[in-house]
């Protein structure tokens, strides 16, 4: 006997011709508490970072995750497809966000930051990457929600039956995520913090925690349609972790290198 997803409709209400939807409301609850979590920890790490300058980091922060998420999904997921229509690489709307790709435009749009009002470019990537978990946990939880990126066919017991992707159960690789990608590595990362690391160790540590749990969730999510299985049986999800890994593992080095000369 397998369990059913619980059915609930993606669009919450509707305002006229406008639905507002689950998944949407998830990434304004991340954002919102963000904006709690930056405050605090930005007092805890005694970063000087004024009402505005808040306003303005999660501004850029927004602006990184939507241009980095559709632009690294137009890239790293269906490139065939939006070379054939590049009308539609800007229509997210429609879905289609790269965590990855929002990842790079967040260290992008928060390195321009920092060099405008600047500030210790470390200082803010610890915090705001600490931030970051209960926006990724919400937005898997949105996922799920809407039956979508499910996992691979299971013969466990808790595996779900998911309506649009057939009759056969399957892992809800969705709330592992949800629990992985957010409550444990946020305390993971908060706990950091709280021994008081050199600058960057929180930064870098988050590049590895999310890195290899998402290599090893990929193991009990359904692969993309579009895209399959790559090289060696990987998931793009995990093609795209390595380097993220590897980059966390260099600048541990190189923090780690910077307090043993202080």
């Amino acid at each position: 006997m397998y369990l059913s997803p619980p059915q609930i409709d993606p669009v919450i209400f509707h305002i006229g011709p406008l639905a507002v939807r689950w998944y949407g409301f998830m990434y304004l609850l991340g954002f919102l508490a963000s904006y709690f979590i930056i405050r605090h920890l930005a007092r805890r790490r005694e970063l000087d970072l004024s009402s505005d300058q808040l306003s303005d980091l999660l501004f850029y922060g927004v602006i990184g995750v939507i241009l980095g998420g559709r632009l690294g999904y137009t890239l790293f997921y269906n490139f065939p497809y939006y070379v054939s229509h590049p009308s539609e690489i800007f229509a997210v709307w429609e879905g289609g966000m790269s965590f990855h790709g929002g990842l790079i435009g967040v260290v992008v749009s928060t390195l321009i930051f920092c060099l405008r009002k600047q500030l210790p470019i470390l200082l803010v990537g610890d915090i705001l990457t600490t931030a970051a978990p209960i926006g990724l946990g919400l937005g898997r939880l949105g996922n799920f929600i809407n039956g979508e990126l499910w996992g691979r066919v299971t013969d466990s017991s808790w595996g779900m039956v998911f309506a649009a992707a057939g009759p056969e159960p399957r892992h809800p690789s969705q709330l592992y995520e949800a629990f992985f990608e957010g409550p444990v590595l946020f305390l993971f990362l908060y706990f950091l913090h709280r021994r008081k690391v050199n600058e960057g160790i929180v930064f870098f540590s988050f590049f590895i925690g999310y890195g290899v749990i998402r290599f090893c969730i990929e193991f009990f999510r359904q692969p993309d349609g579009q895209l399959g299985f790559l090289w060696g049986g990987a998931t793009m999800g995990q093609l795209l972790s390595l380097p993220m890994i590897m980059v966390g593992l260099i600048g541990l080095v190189y923090c780690q290198g910077k307090r043993r000369k202080a």
